[in-house]
């Protein structure tokens, strides 16, 4: 068997080579899937957020319901209100719609 203390070997420093590639090939997209994920989570938590403030300023100032937006670290939420007709309760939604960067989002609640 030859040695060499010079250095690697080509073998050596392709096996190394094809496993980081394969290793990569399985992670990355784990990886691009887990940060789309928490994407989400993120503006999921930041809509029921605006929800909410939207409901308690509603109950507290009793003030007439309309549709706005809110622009917060550069995404639009739309905050829509609707009004069921048989049960009268007005409910909130606030959506961000999807685009090239954004996954869509929709939370809602009642103003009871």
């Amino acid at each position: 068997m030859l040695k060499s203390s010079k250095g690697y070997f080509l073998l050596e420093l392709l096996l190394s080579l094809s496993a980081l590639l394969i290793l990569s090939l399985f992670l990355l997209p784990l990886l691009t899937d887990l940060r789309e994920q928490s994407r989400k989570l993120e503006l999921e938590s930041k809509a029921r957020q605006l929800m909410y403030e939207e409901l308690q300023t509603n109950l507290i100032n009793n003030r007439t319901t309309s549709n706005s937006s809110s622009i917060q670290n550069g995404i639009k939420y739309l905050i829509i209100w609707y009004e069921s007709e048989s049960t009268g309760q007005k409910e909130v939604c606030v959506r961000v719609e999807k685009n090239s960067f954004l996954p869509e989002v929709e939370v809602c609640g009642l103003l009871e």
